[in-house]
């Protein structure tokens, strides 16, 4: 469609097609049908959990705009343009790893729901996961930010490169934010959800209204701090549920955050060397992942034992 200048209408069609096929895909390979049965009683329920999540999920899609509207008010379009191109990255990793996660998350702990110790276990478990795998893809990102840039969208966009940076320590909170969330949800207090979820929105807008009479950098490391209180504030009804507290998170995740930390430390001098940006890149990439698997090998991080021991499971069963 594209070839023949339908233009983005071509962009529809593919988003169309993809569901549609999806639709057809899962009606074959899933036994399950729906017949013509209606229970009112079922009904009254999900719509009673259901619309506070409703609720919820329109204030996200709402609030996560209102950054750049304010940008595109109130600065240039090339300030717009550099803070989304930064912010697009981080939100490559976010969306491709920690919402997979969150996927599985929810009907893992819903189904051991009346089970907190077991649910606590789930939660802490994705956490670390989690930030084991993310940690080090967010700070290795901020560390080649220069020469990815570079290489990728050339030096046209180099001023998107601090936004770039600053995000993605903002986007290393997800799994704390995301984990507690599902955990909440997975126990039936939408309501909670709810609550917290208006609370984290209203303190950051009062941080982008604050924020945007300074600067768009200022608005972004404005967007790191809602991200901390966004954290506390979706891990403090669990210290009471699941007896598991943001400060015990923090502890979970301090070992990854030191391995990602000094993993960045060791190749970032990398961008000094006068070779051409995409050995910079190469070597960083290459060097930070094998920094980080040989330090995770020599403390026996339990993560990275988790993982190595859940892909030998999967490689067994495969063969079988």
């Amino acid at each position: 469609m594209a070839y023949h200048g339908f233009g983005i209408w071509a962009l529809v069609a593919q988003n169309l097609t993809n569901f549609v096929i999806d639709t057809l895909v899962l009606s074959v390979t899933i036994g399950w049908r729906p017949k013509l049965k209606f229970s009112f009683s079922r009904l009254k329920v999900l719509i009673s959990f259901g619309w506070k999540v409703l609720v919820s999920s329109l204030i996200d899609t709402v609030y996560e705009d209102i950054r750049s509207l304010v940008i595109g008010k109130k600065y240039t379009k090339a300030d717009l343009a550099y803070y989304n191109r930064g912010k697009q990255f981080p939100n490559l990793i976010v969306s491709n790893i920690n919402h997979s996660i969150s996927g599985v998350l929810f009907p893992a702990l819903s189904s051991k729901q009346d089970e907190r110790e077991r649910v606590k276990a789930i939660t802490r478990r994705s956490i670390t996961v989690s930030a084991y795998i993310m940690m080090p893809l967010l700070f290795g990102m901020a560390v080649v930010a220069r020469p990815m840039v570079l290489l990728l969208l050339t030096e046209k966009w180099l001023p998107c490169v601090p936004f770039l940076q600053i995000l993605c320590f903002n986007a290393a909170l997800m799994p704390i934010q995301t984990a507690n969330g599902q955990a909440i949800l997975a126990v039936g207090r939408s309501d909670l959800s709810l609550k917290l979820n208006v609370a984290k929105k209203l303190f950051g807008l009062s941080m982008v209204i604050i924020s945007s009479q300074i600067s768009v950098l200022a608005m972004a490391f404005a967007g790191v701090f809602t991200g901390v209180f966004s954290s506390i504030v979706n891990a403090y009804p669990n210290k009471k549920l699941l007896n598991y507290g943001f400060l015990e998170q923090i502890k979970d995740i301090a070992p990854y955050v030191g391995l990602s930390s000094i993993m960045a430390g060791a190749v970032y001098w990398v961008i000094y060397l006068p070779i051409p940006v995409i050995f910079q890149l190469l070597i960083q990439i290459v060097g930070g992942a094998g920094v980080y698997i040989v330090l995770s090998a020599l403390f026996k991080i339990d993560s990275y034992q988790y993982i190595l021991t859940t892909i030998k499971i999967l490689l067994k069963n495969h063969k079988k």
